[in-house]
């Protein structure tokens, strides 16, 4: 069959008697409604589905995001934890170094110790008055101290290496007044150690509640 009687079939063709029609076009028609149908059922089932894939697919990225975000702050707790135990630890260990009111007298002893340790002759020692601070206090003491320069510096090393912390501040070294002396210096300085407040003083140095009302 060539196309012309193709043609002039489909032209006679009977829509009310389509059990007359040729297979072909039987075929044809079916395979057309078949599409048709298809592509509805498609655009009525299928396309509200893949929305709501794309929709959770959405959903799921943004949880991930979520996820991630909380895990990043959850890492960095951590370390924030760890952190703080290292400044507690490092804090208890400072306090430690720090005498109490108790042992300030001793170690005032152990710095006297020290200058006669060196062979320096003591001119003054004189204790200053504490300067309260957040969790500890300044104690200066005031010293005028004669001596070779060695020895001054065998003093202030020895004073480093006691096992409280102590300073040598405001340093004034001058040659020393004392006829017939040219090798003595005569040193005026500060030195400062610190102790530790204990709960009760740390209490009493806060702001009262009202106070300055």
């Amino acid at each position: 069959m060539n196309f012309q009687q193709v043609v002039k079939e489909l032209q006679t063709l009977d829509p009310q008697k389509p059990g007359n029609w040729p297979l072909y076009v039987r075929i044809a028609v079916v395979v057309v409604v078949m599409v048709v149908i298809a592509g509805v059922g498609y655009w009525q089932f299928v396309t509200p589905l893949l929305a709501e894939l794309a929709g959770v697919q959405q959903e799921e990225v943004g949880l991930k995001d979520t996820f991630e975000a909380k895990q990043r702050k959850v890492a960095a707790l951590d370390a924030l934890k760890e952190q703080l135990a290292e400044m507690e630890r490092s804090f208890g260990t400072m306090l430690r170094v720090l005498p109490s009111k108790a042992e300030i007298a001793n170690l005032l002893i152990d710095i006297s110790q020290t200058r006669l340790a060196n062979s320096l002759e003591e001119e003054l020692f004189q204790p200053q008055g504490e300067a309260p601070r957040e969790f500890y206090a300044e104690v200066p003491n005031k010293i005028i101290v004669v001596g070779t320069y060695h020895e001054m510096g065998g003093f202030v090393s020895g004073v480093a290496a006691l096992p409280r912390i102590v300073t040598i501040e405001d340093v004034d070294i001058k040659a020393a007044p004392t006829a017939g002396a040219k090798d003595q210096l005569r040193m005026q300085a500060v030195a400062k150690t610190y102790r530790y407040l204990d709960d009760s003083e740390i209490a009493a140095a806060k702001p009262k509640p009202g106070a300055g009302k």
